[in-house]
């Protein structure tokens, strides 16, 4: 009896197929903005590779990705490229789940790739998060001056604030995507990973969105609430290219802003400090800004020096003598009447 040949491992081509195919695509159906995440990282790796090993993308093989290329490689991110830590780490994330995935179709190779699996992620501290105070981020939002662009930049402020979302979040906006009624007036996000959540509006926030709509009837639901000259959704770098331009105006009246580099993920990290600062509980805190994990929401906690002030201002000091309460005046005469 004629014993079955056993199957071809897949060559390093075809699995790298499959894993954005099949794996990233279909099984675990990431959108579309993460398997681009994947796809950069890999990009930048096979170019690489391909420059140290010499020879292209198409002739790799598993045994090739030992953790001595991998480490070279992050290195190169942080060296060459410039690139920050939690980007380097986010690199390493993509191989190390590609690497998972070519473990399942490719069992002889299960010892080269637990070998590259141990390259690990990169600690680093993690900044204090900066944010602005009221004063000044009413005086970044400022008032139009009735031209298209004041009013557009005004509701894309009024809204990042009030919202606390990303800028991704924010040019996805559509018309459609606004509810502008009294009793329930709110936005719908679409976030990462495909997270929907629904944020409520200010007043004035509908007030701004009703004045702009006023102003652009062409514009429909499908439209871009947010839309640049060409009628097409705001670009990141056309966000920061506004804000910044909001920034310095604001910094006539707050002097201190010309100093500070104000990006809109700070007023994300603004809108979360004022909830807190305000008495909202960080579990709402944590819906409200759409993050996956509390540890996230935490960091605001970490970075109210104020709220800090305030818990240790209900300890006594070691030096301190501890007083006995005594009732006040009215009480005691109160009780020697019974």
């Amino acid at each position: 009896m004629m014993r079955r040949q056993a199957k071809p491992p897949p060559s390093f081509p075809a699995l790298v197929q499959a894993f954005f195919v099949e794996h990233l695509t279909q099984q675990r159906a990431l959108s579309p903005r993460t398997v681009a995440a994947y796809r950069d990282a890999f990009m930048l790796f096979l170019g690489f590779a391909e420059a140290r090993l010499g020879r292209s993308p198409a002739q790799l093989t598993l045994p090739d990705i030992t953790p001595d290329l991998i480490m070279a490689f992050l290195d190169h991110l942080e060296r060459d490229r410039h690139n920050c830590v939690r980007s380097r780490n986010a690199r390493l994330a993509a191989l190390r789940s590609f690497l998972k995935f070519a473990a399942h179709r490719d069992v002889s190779s299960l010892q080269v790739i637990e070998h590259a699996l141990g390259v690990p992620a990169k600690r680093f501290e993690r900044p204090m998060l900066g944010y602005l105070s009221r004063e000044e981020m009413l005086a970044v939002i400022g008032a139009p001056d009735g031209t298209w662009f004041s009013q557009r930049d005004h509701v894309l402020l009024l809204m990042l604030y009030n919202t606390g979302a990303r800028v991704s979040e924010i040019v996805g906006v559509k018309v459609g995507d606004v509810v502008l009624d009294d009793a329930a007036a709110c936005v719908h996000l679409h976030g990462k990973g495909r997270k929907q959540r629904s944020v409520p509006l200010w007043r004035s926030t509908i007030r701004a969105i009703r004045a702009w709509l006023r102003r652009n009837p062409p514009l429909d639901s499908n439209s871009p609430l947010l839309p640049n000259r060409d009628g097409q959704a705001m670009s990141r770098w056309t966000v920061m290219q506004r804000l910044e331009r909001a920034v310095q105006a604001a910094a006539k009246s707050c002097p201190d802003l010309a100093a500070r580099h104000i990006s809109p993920h700070m007023i994300r990290h603004t809108t979360a400090m004022h909830l807190l600062q305000a008495g909202v509980d960080i579990s709402v805190i944590a819906l409200w800004l759409g993050h996956e994990s509390p540890a996230t929401t935490h960091q605001y906690v970490e970075a109210d020096l104020a709220m800090k002030e305030r818990a240790l201002a209900r300890l006594h000091e070691p030096e301190a003598k501890l007083r006995r309460y005594r009732a006040p005046d009215s009480l005691i005469d109160f009780l020697r009447t019974l």
